[in-house]
């Protein structure tokens, strides 16, 4: 018999040894069985869910990843505006923090990942319902505009808003003041008004923003709010006193007086109609000229105290027709006697100068009558104390 070649001996034997070792294990596990297991996907749930219709603008959009992070969440009007909102600590949920629009498509993108770093993407789309009626706020002062230290934030709503929605519609009107805060309240004047002042005049030369927040507020059934932001200034504090016996109008402004000038005010005649009423008014408007028509008042044509005169310089004080102004036919009762149908009445070179240092919003004090002006004639915040001014908010203190 022929002998093996040592070399093919050599491999006869290591043969055998492979195997062994194999079977035993010794030494470490094959490629396959050291690999790591797979982490699982992350799962991304949205709410409202995907293609939702008629959802309610105030009901928030929240999207959960299970099983991983978020690392990418937007939600887009169709108009490509973003909807605010914010991740939790955990980032594994992020819900909304603005209020969705009425009648608009939101697109929903979101990106989480595993802990393999592994990224798992969804899309969803919801759309807000269609009211049946929107509330518009108006809202004076105008943005942007400079007033007086006396001028209230009103905001008048061009639907009603329901008793029982009123706390929440004053949640979402929010007043801030710089350089330095103010303690405010809002007071309801009817259904479809609500005003603002502060606990005493504003602060002179400050910044006041409104936020009207009311997008996603349901101010009566089925009739939603508007957003809306208001930034105005407040200018120097021009602080008039009118003294109805002693005939004089004392202007100041930042606490120093600038002029005491004469005038007349209203007679005392006709039943007391005319008295021109006490109490802290506000610069309501200012007119360069003015037609006065006492048929506005109330006084009909054929009255003998009727009258139809062009007045220079007009400045509103009520909603009644009280002004200051231009008089230079009563000049000579002016700093002695009262005549005049309840304005306050000064020379036009007297009336020329009040007209050019005021503003809307400017406080005129008027002491010396018993006729005292009524709730809601003119831009009458500063007639009640501020615990009775509070009475008319629908919040708690």
């Amino acid at each position: 018999m022929r002998a093996l070649a040592p070399a093919a001996l050599v491999l006869a034997l290591a043969l055998p040894l492979s195997a062994c070792q194999s079977d035993s294990g010794a030494g470490g596990s094959s490629a396959a069985a050291s690999a790591p297991a797979s982490a699982a996907p992350a799962s991304i749930t949205v709410a409202p869910a995907d293609a939702s219709g008629d959802v309610r603008p105030d009901t928030p959009v929240t999207v959960t990843a299970a099983g991983g992070r978020l690392g990418e969440v937007s939600v887009t009007a169709a108009d490509g505006t973003p909807l605010a909102g914010a991740l939790d600590a955990a980032g594994t949920t992020w819900t909304s923090t603005g209020a969705l629009t009425p009648a608009t498509t939101y697109s929903v993108h979101a990106v989480a990942t595993n802990a393999d770093g592994t990224p798992t993407t969804t899309s969803s789309t919801l759309t807000t319902l269609t009211p049946l009626g929107t509330a518009f706020p108006a809202v004076a002062p105008l943005s942007g505009s400079e007033v007086g230290v006396g001028m209230p934030v009103i905001v008048t709503f061009d639907s009603p808003v329901a008793a029982d929605r009123r706390a929440v519609v004053e949640r979402g009107l929010v007043v801030t003041t710089q350089p330095t805060p103010v303690e405010g309240s809002w007071s309801w004047q009817s259904d479809t008004k609500v005003e603002f002042r502060p606990r005493d005049y504003w602060p002179a030369h400050s910044q006041v923003h409104v936020d009207v927040d009311l997008g996603g507020v349901e101010v009566a059934p089925g009739v939603w709010g508007k957003t809306r932001d208001i930034d105005f200034t407040v200018g120097s504090a021009m602080v008039s006193t009118v003294d109805i016996n002693a005939h004089t109008l004392t202007v100041t402004r930042d606490g120093e007086v600038l002029r005491t000038i004469p005038v007349t005010l209203g007679q005392s005649g006709s039943g007391g109609k005319y008295v021109t009423r006490s109490g802290t008014k506000v610069v309501m408007s200012l007119e360069e000229s003015r037609q006065m028509d006492a048929e506005t008042t109330g006084v009909s044509k054929d009255d003998p105290e009727y009258y139809n005169v062009a007045v220079r310089y007009a400045m509103r004080l009520t909603n009644s027709g009280e002004f200051m102004h231009a008089a230079p036919w009563s000049v000579a009762s002016q700093g002695s006697a009262n005549v005049s149908h309840g304005c306050t009445g000064m020379s036009t070179e007297d009336a020329r100068w009040v007209f050019e240092h005021s503003k809307v919003g400017d406080v005129v004090t008027f002491v010396g009558s018993d006729r005292a002006i009524e709730p809601g004639n003119g831009f009458n915040v500063w007639n009640e104390t501020y615990e009775q001014w509070r009475e008319g908010s629908a919040l708690p203190a």
